[in-house]
């Protein structure tokens, strides 16, 4: 088809020209929508591509399995709605010179992490109704020729479980400072290396929990734990939390590990200082996982291997190129 332009006079504002072009249509400086694609493709960056494709893989579960899920429809709707939400903020923060749209942008994937693996236990038995616990049980029972974290119950003492319980607190913290000081820094590349490293661990993580449900020593193994774990404020917040947050299910790997690998990882990498600092509550929260009996030691493995794996393939691709986001100076 030929172009065709019909032009208005300029005296009634020659801004509203309408061109046609093999089909598209420019009215009054809109844009086709080719073009918008594009420049959204640029403003992301590979941390959301990763999520995409996490949020595809959900989208697929969702739609394959969705009688085996409560809430299937609206789980669809809110999981296209939060993809289509970090579209529309990269490319607002590639626009715009809003401080606060920025700082979104960069921050946004924190409380995305939290969200997803709480969401975890309404996907667990999308697949398969049970549990398969026993193969865990056995591969630690196998170890020491006891259940480790029934073993480790007859050490508890309320000092002692409140520092396990600061121990494995500490994952939050392993998730925001280092990131901190890279952003603080401007050190972008680092920056979205850690982030894309988390972000593939994580979703990892949340597939394998899925493909093979896992509930913890928690509650497989509730009937032969000799003491309960009481303790002091650690504990008590602790169980504030477990009380509204507890997912069931979602333990291999495990997700606080996984995590905590990238970052321990990652410090080694770009401060090494902070490695060093980090690396005594690291070990002692990889013990906290089994000692609280949130997960197997199977499920510490895991997840080491797990973030081993995410800050391998993070690094190998914030390296390529486009991998950045299109950030505006």
């Amino acid at each position: 088809m030929k172009s065709l332009r019909r032009f208005i006079p300029l005296e009634a504002a020659s801004e509203e020209a309408i061109t046609w072009n093999a089909g598209e249509i420019d009215l009054a400086g809109s844009r086709p929508l080719s073009l918008w694609l594009d420049e959204i493709r640029r403003a992301c960056g590979a941390f959301e591509w990763i999520t995409f494709a996490y949020l595809t893989w959900l989208l697929a579960i969702l739609t394959i399995f969705h009688r085996n899920i409560h809430h299937a429809v609206p789980d669809l709707a809110l999981h296209l709605s939060i993809a289509a939400g970090i579209a529309c903020l990269a490319w607002c923060a590639a626009h715009s010179r809003s401080a606060v749209v920025r700082l979104a942008r960069h921050w946004y994937p924190l409380p995305l992490y939290i969200f997803l693996f709480e969401e975890l236990q309404g996907f667990v038995h999308a697949l398969f109704p049970g549990w398969f616990d026993r193969w865990l049980i056995a591969f630690d029972y196998s170890l020491a020729r006891t259940h480790p974290s029934v073993w480790l119950a007859q050490f508890a003492s309320p000092a002692l479980n409140d520092f396990m319980q600061f121990s494995y607190m500490t994952y939050f913290l392993y998730l925001i400072i280092l990131p901190m000081i890279l952003y603080a820094r401007r050190e972008h590349l680092a920056f979205w290396t850690v982030m894309t490293s988390t972000a593939i661990a994580h979703y990892s993580v949340y597939v394998v929990s899925v493909l093979l449900p896992i509930e913890s020593p928690h509650y497989s193994l509730a009937a032969i734990q000799t003491k309960a774990l009481a303790g002091g404020y650690c504990t008590a917040v602790i169980d504030l939390v477990e009380r509204f947050g507890r997912v069931h299910g979602a333990a291999f790997p495990s997700a606080h590990v996984a995590g905590s690998m990238v970052a321990i990882l990652a410090s080694w990498r770009y401060r090494r200082w902070l490695f060093w600092v980090c690396l005594p509550f690291f070990a002692s929260m990889c013990l906290a996982t089994v000692y609280g009996r949130y997960h197997y030691v199977a499920d510490v493995l895991a997840g080491l291997a797990v973030g081993a794996m995410g800050f391998s393939v993070g690094t190998y691709l914030v390296k390529r190129r486009g991998a950045l986001p299109e950030v505006e100076e």
